[in-house]
């Protein structure tokens, strides 16, 4: 069993790719019945943040593995692979584990060291099992990348200052605008991502919050947190004409705030500037509206400078971090050689002793009758044969098993001997010994 990796993210694609790309809503039960149908994929785990959008997948055939992700993003966003393949990215099997473990310990955000991002690993695999996705070796792929996750955390300063994308936004907004104090933010959306700006807005000084959301009573249970106000959602765009800020992150799949519903209100503002930041993938606000006098506009790719400035000081524990996934990595690898490496192994030893059993009873009858003792020398030359051609090939294949191709060598044997393997039982034992024993 193989693990695969299809993806891309904010450092391989813009914004207005990414968000092409964002599995959400309903659209991830799609995707879900997408692998549950496909015969190379054995399980699929999708994690789509606003910085990436990433499928994990394990199968048996690593090139056909590879095309069904390959086939699926080009198929979900509606992108032939020629046009998106220079954003795209599909590591070997050892950098895909590589890279979840660095996703999950933040090293691989935007934001070195993000808190939200293990929780949204968490939350990725449990959808995955939710939808019956999931088997047993993600499973466990997944398990371990959330206690490495926790582990970086724990045993380094990398989340010290707790530094994330709603504060960058926060940030961005008092670059351009220096004191908020007398400022009037209108917050779209009711989710973490939203609470926790809000939150940061407050604490530099703003005092006028208007809050809206799609379900009104969780726009009011938010208000009500902060002493703000409550809109709902089908009036949001009148507040527009007072609001200084505008912050927002839905979930939805398609532009809030748009030409139809916000251009004449923003429009009727007459110049006086509104600092307009979406940190939602997809977009929040149409990108045309920036036309509009007096309205700046700014996606969540425009908070990598503020990013920039707090990156040095993170990057002193990235090291430390480093060195626990290098660990952690070799564990996991080590047991997941055991998946696709002991099969083989176990598989040339059979081959092996049914040609030698073969070949004695051949050399046996063509003798006629022989002497106990004969019979003997001759089973013991054939063991001896077999044994120590057999010998290299397998030491070799356990040493090369841990390494970054040990996935590709047990592949190059399996081809070369002609191997018919059944896998399951051994992965059904070893997945459940590894579940244990983490």
């Amino acid at each position: 069993m193989y693990i695969l990796l299809a993806g891309l993210n904010h450092r391989t694609a813009p914004v207005e790719v990414r968000e092409q790309f964002s599995v959400c809503g309903t659209k991830m039960d799609y995707a879900y019945d997408y692998f549950k149908s496909n015969e190379i994929v054995e399980g699929a785990v999708i994690l789509t943040t606003c910085n990436r959008t990433e499928v994990y997948a394990t199968a048996r055939d690593i090139e056909k593995g590879m095309v069904v992700l390959r086939d699926f993003l080009a198929d979900y966003s509606g992108i032939d692979y020629e046009h998106f393949r220079d954003y795209f990215y599909q590591p070997n099997c050892y950098d895909a584990i590589l890279h979840l473990f660095q996703v999950a310990s933040g090293l691989d955000s935007m934001i070195i060291g993000e808190p939200q991002i293990l929780g949204q690993v968490k939350e990725a695999h449990q959808k995955a099992m939710d939808a019956g996705a999931s088997d047993g070796v993600l499973n466990a792929l997944f398990q371990k990348a959330i206690h490495v996750g926790k582990k970086v955390r724990t045993n380094t300063d990398i989340d010290r200052q707790q530094f994330s994308i709603s504060h960058a936004a926060v940030e961005l907004a008092r670059d351009i605008l220096g004191e908020l104090t007398e400022k009037t933010v209108m917050i779209i959306g009711a989710g973490e991502m939203s609470e926790l700006t809000t939150r940061y807005l407050m604490t530099n000084g703003v005092q006028s919050v208007i809050v809206s959301n799609r379900s009104y009573e969780k726009a009011v249970t938010m208000a009500e947190k902060f002493e703000g106000r409550a809109v709902r959602f089908d009036k949001l765009a009148t507040e527009l004409e007072c609001a200084d800020i505008l912050i927002s992150c839905t979930a939805a799949e398609h532009y809030v705030i748009r030409e139809d519903n916000c251009r004449k209100v923003l429009e009727a503002r007459n110049g006086r500037e509104i600092i307009m930041i979406d940190i939602a993938v997809p977009r929040d606000i149409a990108p045309e509206l920036q036309d509009i006098d007096g309205v700046f506009i700014y996606d969540i790719d425009d908070l990598e400078n503020v990013v920039d400035a707090n990156y040095m000081e993170r990057q002193k524990a990235v090291a430390e971090a480093e060195k626990l996934i290098t660990e952690e990595l070799a564990k996991f690898n080590e047991w997941l050689a055991s998946l696709y490496v002991v099969p083989v192994i176990t598989a040339i030893k059979s081959w092996g002793d049914s040609i030698k059993k073969n070949e004695i009873n051949r050399a046996l009858n063509r003798l006629g009758k022989v002497s106990e003792r004969e019979e003997k020398i001759i089973e013991s030359m054939a063991n001896s044969i077999v044994n120590q051609l057999l010998h290299f090939p397998i030491v070799n294949l356990k040493e090369m098993a841990c390494s970054e191709q040990g996935h590709l060598y047990a592949e190059v044997f399996k081809k070369f001997f002609a191997l018919q393997i059944d896998y399951k039982e051994h992965e059904k034992y070893e997945t459940n010994n590894n579940r244990q024993q983490g």
